[in-house]
């Protein structure tokens, strides 16, 4: 080895600065993984009751509570959570059977205030529900029933 490579190689060379990598930014939780009582109570309830509002149904009162399904057949299932709606001589229910908005869910809905006779199956095909979808299938459902729009 030269002298020049001897002195070069015994130089000491000042420590390379270490970077840090820029802070990764904090994403808030998606509204979907909130709880699920937090979730219904704060974001589906009220967005659902404000679509309805502007699909012409004003006087619309939601509720959301965790009761029996008050369906003939269904006495002895435990409570679950539900979305009531109330309109005139009108009611709905969408039935969450599992306190997980992925869950089963399920709808009924009757007139002139008498009970649901049947239970039907909600959102079945869905493996991801988010709040966009969980409100229009609810008008779409709604809709089928003749509540939203007359054919």
């Amino acid at each position: 080895m030269s002298e020049e490579a001897k002195t070069a190689s015994s130089i000491e060379k000042p420590p390379a600065e270490t970077k840090t990598p820029p802070a990764k930014k904090v994403k808030p939780p998606a509204l979907e993984d909130k709880p699920f009582t937090e979730f219904m109570e704060q974001h589906f309830t009220p967005t659902l009751k404000t679509a309805l509002e502007k699909q012409g149904l004003e006087d619309i009162q939601l509720d959301f509570v965790k009761a029996k399904i008050p369906i003939k057949g269904f006495e002895s299932n435990p409570e679950c959570w539900q979305v009531l709606g109330n309109l005139k001589n009108r009611q709905f229910s969408f039935y969450f059977l599992e306190e997980n908005i992925n869950g089963q869910k399920a709808f009924s809905c009757a007139t002139d205030n008498q009970k649901p006779s049947t239970i039907e199956s909600f959102m079945i095909d869905e493996r991801k529900a988010s709040l966009d979808l969980m409100v229009l299938f609810a008008l779409k459902r709604l809709n089928g029933q003749k509540w939203l729009a007359r054919n």
